[in-house]
């Protein structure tokens, strides 16, 4: 059995114009991401993680921002494509722990959906996937509301 980890990370500058996507779901906020895709900072990382375990570069590589065929596309779709990428490796996905950075909005009432839309799009448990979410004490760019980031590492297995 081969046992793999991934670390992934992203980050994204918020405005007041762009919309704002985590987790795969819409939230209703003053800012949003600046970003070439839908900026979900969440399932970003959690690709770059998944990308990363099994060796296949990173989310930048596979999908990159200066591709019109990226333009606005929906992350959770990224996310699909990366899973399938993995698997056709002899992967499966074991569980992922992630965690966002930011001051606002709150989004703990939001982590159960969060966690149920991404594990239907990787086909996966609910259980398998951990999402939490903490301030920076308004320090840096996410204390000082300027932008959002992400962490997730995740556990992949070949039989």
């Amino acid at each position: 059995m081969k046992i793999r980890t991934g670390l992934g990370f992203d980050v994204h500058k918020f405005d007041e114009v762009s919309e704002f996507w985590l987790g795969g779901i819409k939230l209703e906020h003053t800012k949003g991401c600046i970003a070439h895709s839908d900026g979900d900072v969440l399932i970003h990382a959690i690709c770059d993680a998944l990308l990363g375990a099994a060796a296949l570069r990173d989310i930048g590589y596979h999908f990159p921002d200066n591709s019109s065929e990226f333009k606005d596309i929906d992350s959770k779709i990224l996310l699909r494509k990366t899973v399938e990428l993995i698997r056709n490796e002899g992967y499966e996905i074991s569980n992922i722990d992630s965690i966002i950075c930011l001051e606002k909005p709150k989004i703990k009432p939001l982590i159960p959906d969060m966690q149920k839309i991404i594990a239907e799009v990787m086909s996966i448990e609910k259980g398998d996937i951990s999402i939490k979410a903490t301030t920076t004490e308004k320090l840096g760019f996410e204390g000082r509301e300027e932008g959002i980031s992400a962490y997730a590492n995740v556990l992949i297995i070949r039989e």
